[in-house]
């Protein structure tokens, strides 16, 4: 049977496929639509086995939050090159799965890519995206933050993303935008020194007490300077102990109370293609 422009054209709309990959599937399926999404869908798992073996370190990774800025998500979707990184359409898709993420607050991963994105998993979505754009995508990652107020800051070039909660309700924009920013800058390990995890702490006191017998220090003194060490660590390393980039005379627990009285950063998540 004779292939209309219409028929490509609504293939195409469905799959995000080229005209002429739409019109090779439909003639091979005897102008049946659904078997021609088929086709398609089973070139995109074809080509993924294939490229399963090469890395795909680009992409890009995106971040937002609800109208009511009570919940955030962030997703990472990765490619094998910049080009495609950059691909209007490769953006899209990254951005649908994230608004997707983000409207059904999925609990982790593996939920999201169960999750239907125009009538197909997302898993199925982004493998068939590997048959239109012919590299491996791969999403990486998926994290989510709820609070009374929640912040998203994506770094120019989608490389690097941040979500960070809030323990009060509309917190000042600038403020919010600051300490987001202030997170993908100085990627602390976690919000506070109580949030750090214990096998972090311990190697810190590890290294704090190697150094300093290193340095011929007794052995009496070395939990004592191990101690004072880890102190430091939690000042650089974790968000609120930080130094307030924009004012380091501040850290981030004294600008966020001076901001509001009370208000502390409540989580953060970050994401960076480039570490």
């Amino acid at each position: 049977m004779a292939i209309t422009a219409a028929d490509v054209s609504k293939l195409r709309k469905t799959t995000g496929a080229g005209m002429m990959d739409c019109k090779k599937a439909l003639t091979e399926a005897e102008g049946d639509f659904e078997k021609a999404v088929e086709i398609i869908r089973k070139k995109g798992q074809a080509i993924a086995s294939k490229r399963a073996d090469r890395e795909a370190s680009e992409g890009v990774v995106l971040a937002k939050v609800t109208a009511d800025r009570k919940r955030g998500a962030l997703i990472v979707l990765n490619c094998e090159t910049d080009f495609v990184a950059k691909n209007e359409g490769f953006v899209a898709l990254a951005d649908s799965i994230l608004d997707l993420a983000l409207e059904q607050s999925p609990a982790d991963l593996e939920a999201l890519k169960a999750l239907e994105l125009n009538g197909t998993a997302v898993g199925d979505v982004v493998v068939e995206q590997i048959g239109v754009i012919g590299e491996k995508l791969d999403l990486a990652a998926y994290e989510k933050v709820e609070a009374e107020t929640v912040v998203a800051y994506i770094h120019p070039g989608n490389k690097l993303a941040t979500l960070v909660g809030f323990n009060q309700a509309d917190v000042e924009e600038q403020v919010a935008r600051d300490v987001a920013m202030q997170a993908a800058a100085m990627s602390p390990v976690s919000v506070n020194r109580d949030c750090v995890p214990q096998e972090v702490i311990d190697k810190e006191l590890e290294i704090g007490r190697d150094m300093a017998r290193n340095e011929g220090k007794p052995e009496a003194m070395l939990d004592k300077i191990a101690q004072g060490r880890l102190n430091k660590f939690f000042k650089e390393s974790t968000l609120m102990e930080q130094a307030f980039v924009k004012d380091n005379k501040l850290t981030i627990k004294q600008y966020l109370d001076g901001a509001s009285k009370g208000l502390v950063a409540s989580d953060f998540k970050r994401y960076s293609l480039n570490n």
